[in-house]
């Protein structure tokens, strides 16, 4: 099993961050630009935790520096399928994290959710 997975089906939070490298890119499913840099990258996660329920990953696919996650869950009402593709750096760290969701209704309710969690985001980064 996956470091990165086991932490989260644990809830381990602070082992999921020290996977991450310093400068590690989070490209994710409802925003264009990348995010940058553990802290954000952290705390977003952290966000995740809080608009994913019955959150569960289904198949880990890969090896050597690429891996891919494949999770279910729901947002509100609506089902969520998706997959973490992480990519290490050559200390093993997490490096690149993107996220893609589906379906398109699913991908909206995560949008909309991720925005309201976000004001919590700032409040942890000291930037609110």
């Amino acid at each position: 099993m996956h470091p990165f997975r086991a932490a989260v089906e644990k809830g381990d939070l602070d082992a999921v961050t020290g996977l991450l490298a310093e400068d590690v890119r989070f490209l994710s499913p409802v925003a264009y630009a990348p995010y940058e840099g553990r802290p954000v990258v952290s705390a977003i996660l952290r966000a995740v935790t809080r608009v994913f329920a019955d959150f569960r990953y289904v198949r880990e696919i890969g090896g050597g520096r690429d891996h891919a996650l494949v999770f279910k869950a729901r947002v509100g009402d609506r089902e969520v399928h998706g997959c973490d593709f992480l990519h290490h750096d050559d200390d093993g760290l997490i490096d690149e994290f993107c996220v893609m969701v589906r379906p398109l209704s699913g991908a909206k309710a995560l949008a909309e959710a991720m925005a309201v969690e976000f004001e919590t985001v700032k409040r942890e980064m000291g930037l609110a």
